[in-house]
């Protein structure tokens, strides 16, 4: 069992910048792939980065590539996501998710995702 539980959310203006943070409980953390999605009110979930368990490949929704960059720290369980030249588009609750992985494998699909954080609310007001 992983708990997951992200945190660093908030209200920042349009073009600004924010740090999300998942902590993971757990011994396996390094076992897992981690991802990040947002859901934006009356949209379905959506992907927005993933890395691998042992942090060398990283993946990106388009709308995202070159502001957002993901991160992890397996001796801490944490990943992170940094959003910079955040727009208003980006306003949704963000949630990071843990994929148990074998190998060095990345999703961007949401139903391969074994366990889900709360979710932390991202306001970009314009």
């Amino acid at each position: 069992q992983v708990q997951l539980v992200e945190s660093g959310g908030g209200l920042v203006q349009a073009g600004g910048s924010l740090k999300l943070s998942c902590t993971a409980s757990g011994r396996t953390f390094s076992s897992y792939a981690m991802g990040w999605f947002r859901q934006a009110p009356g949209k379905e979930r959506e992907f927005v980065a993933v890395i691998s368990r042992n942090g060398v490949n990283s993946y990106y929704t388009e709308a995202v590539k070159g502001r957002f960059t993901i991160s992890r720290d397996n001796a801490k369980n944490t990943a992170s996501l940094q959003m910079n030249s955040l727009k208003p588009e980006d306003t949704a609750v963000y949630y990071c998710a843990a994929r148990y992985s074998i190998a060095n494998y990345n999703t961007p699909f949401k139903g391969e995702y074994d366990y889900w954080g709360q979710g932390t609310q991202v306001t970009v007001s314009s």
